[in-house]
């Protein structure tokens, strides 16, 4: 049983986590070209992918769960779980900005060119990249 939830916490982790940082990093160069389809394929996959990305932790605590032996208690873990919920929280600042974003440069109004959204995107994926980094090192390096 902890081998499938092995497996299932890190295919979750390679095939949602990936993408949703690729999709946020590339969004503010689309935002900048104004290039509305492809921003609204960029929020639809993060918001997706940002979903699929919470499998990674309801697998992880599982994983802990049935190993048992107080795994879930150690620092390490501990903050793990916690720099995860700050990163869903932060892609869900994310996705907001996006949407604000396809509004803005669907408009009719010149002035509209989401430059505000471009810069906190940008920012905000930056440093949800970071957390991604530091998790992996703390499921590593302690462990």
């Amino acid at each position: 049983m902890s081998s499938l939830l092995l497996w299932l916490h890190i295919a979750f982790a390679i095939f949602t986590i990936g993408p949703v940082t690729a999709a946020t990093m590339s969004a503010p160069r689309v935002i900048r070209t104004k290039n509305v389809p492809a921003l609204q394929v960029i929020q639809r996959m993060t918001r997706i992918y940002s979903l699929g990305a919470l499998g990674v932790f309801v697998f992880g605590v599982a994983l802990g769960v049935v190993l048992g032996g107080g795994l879930l208690g150690k620092w390490y873990m501990t903050a793990s779980m916690t720099l995860f919920i700050v990163a869903a929280v932060l892609l869900v600042i994310i996705d907001r900005d996006l949407r604000t974003a396809l509004r803005a440069l669907s408009s009719e109004s010149a002035e509209d060119d989401a430059k505000v959204q471009i810069g906190r995107i940008a920012a905000i994926s930056g440093v949800v990249s970071v957390i991604w980094l530091v998790i992996l090192f703390l499921m590593v390096v302690p462990g």
